[in-house]
């Protein structure tokens, strides 16, 4: 019951509330316009031209992406997921790796799949190699990595978000099995809640899913949340990267991240991981950073710094396992950017 003694909000506060809550990207796509509007109008009219051109000429692989998600929620494929996680650690390992990459969960809709693993008693070694693999990956992020930066780059970033995670899920293994990494989990962690009935007894796809209502309904409200989702996080960076084309210059970036180097990599690496805000919203300016003269083997570490390293997926960690464990993941993520940016700048040679 509300208590009308206390002074309740103003429909600006409530707003405001709202949009703090719920809706970040639209309110820094507002206080970003209100700033343009303020210090240099003249370039709301172009920064709003390249959102609109960009949201238009990206808009298939938006449609494509939207309806992969719906179609994994509707159908119940997501539920496969569980079934990677049997069998000898070396192959609990490539699954783990194999399902986080290619698997349509985000870096938040993981997380209850994780808390219900590790609390039925999976060990962490697999379930560390779906962690590192799922951010960076998944079937809608390979449609827009390849509509934004090509095929080339969407093809060696899966591969490399296997091989993260299988890399990270062999470390964890062999220093558990040496027994550096004893009682990895936080209290509460692996006591067979958190949801473990789901995992034991994952519920098989219907793949024919537009025979049930249901099913019907699920995917309409996957597809509009995915839509909406997409749409608030790919106008952010289109506005963002409008601006970046007009306030940076080329030659700044060309001299801290352009050349043939190891510092390009080694500076996006690093930069990557308080720079990065969304595996989505980050492909085109990753995009226009490339245009402007960055190495794409600096543009593949920052995608993955960033990405493993990105605040739902270190939420996730932190929450879930203790400090050694998480900065074994900081450690493996940083490491692994790194040299896979390395190997992909050399293979871009070739």
């Amino acid at each position: 019951m509300t208590d009308h003694s206390l002074p309740q909000p103003g429909p600006i506060a409530a707003l405001w509330s709202h949009l703090w809550r719920k809706e970040k990207p639209w309110l820094a796509f507002a206080l970003i316009v209100l700033a343009v509007v303020v210090l240099d109008p003249a370039q709301l009219g172009p920064s709003f031209a390249k959102v609109t051109g960009a949201l238009t000429s990206i808009a298939p692989f938006l449609a494509a992406s939207i309806l992969i998600a719906a179609w994994a929620g509707a159908t119940g494929a997501d539920n496969l997921i569980a079934r990677a996680f049997t069998g000898a650690p070396a192959m609990m390992i490539a699954m783990g790796a194999l399902a986080g990459g290619l698997s349509p969960f985000c870096s938040c809709g993981v997380i209850p799949l994780i808390a219900a693993l590790l609390a039925i008693g999976v060990p962490l070694a697999p379930v560390m190699a779906f962690w590192l693999a799922s951010p960076l990956m998944d079937p809608s992020m390979f449609v827009l990595t390849a509509g934004v930066l090509g095929l080339e780059f969407a093809i060696a970033k899966t591969l490399i978000a296997v091989g993260m995670g299988v890399m990270g899920g062999t470390i964890v293994h062999l220093l558990m099995k040496s027994g550096a990494l004893t009682d990895p989990l936080r209290e509460g962690i692996g006591n067979g809640g958190c949801g473990g009935a789901k995992v034991r007894n994952p519920k098989p796809p219907v793949w024919a899913f537009w025979q049930d209502p249901a099913r019907v309904t699920k995917f309409r409200t996957e597809a509009t949340k995915t839509f909406l989702f997409l749409l608030k996080w790919m106008s952010l960076a289109f506005l963002l990267e409008s601006l970046m084309l007009a306030y940076v210059p080329a030659e700044l970036v060309t001299q801290t991240l352009g050349g043939n180097g190891v510092l390009p990599i080694v500076i996006a690496t690093l930069v990557g991981v308080p720079a990065y805000f969304n595996g989505y919203a980050a492909l085109p300016l990753i995009g226009t950073l490339m245009d402007q003269g960055m190495q794409a083997g600096a543009g593949m570490a920052f995608l993955i710094a960033g990405g493993v390293t990105s605040l739902p997926a270190a939420i996730a960690v932190w929450a879930l396992v203790k400090f050694r464990v998480f900065a074994l993941y900081i450690a493996i993520s940083l490491g692994g950017a790194f040299v896979t940016g390395l190997i992909f700048h050399l293979w871009t040679l070739l």
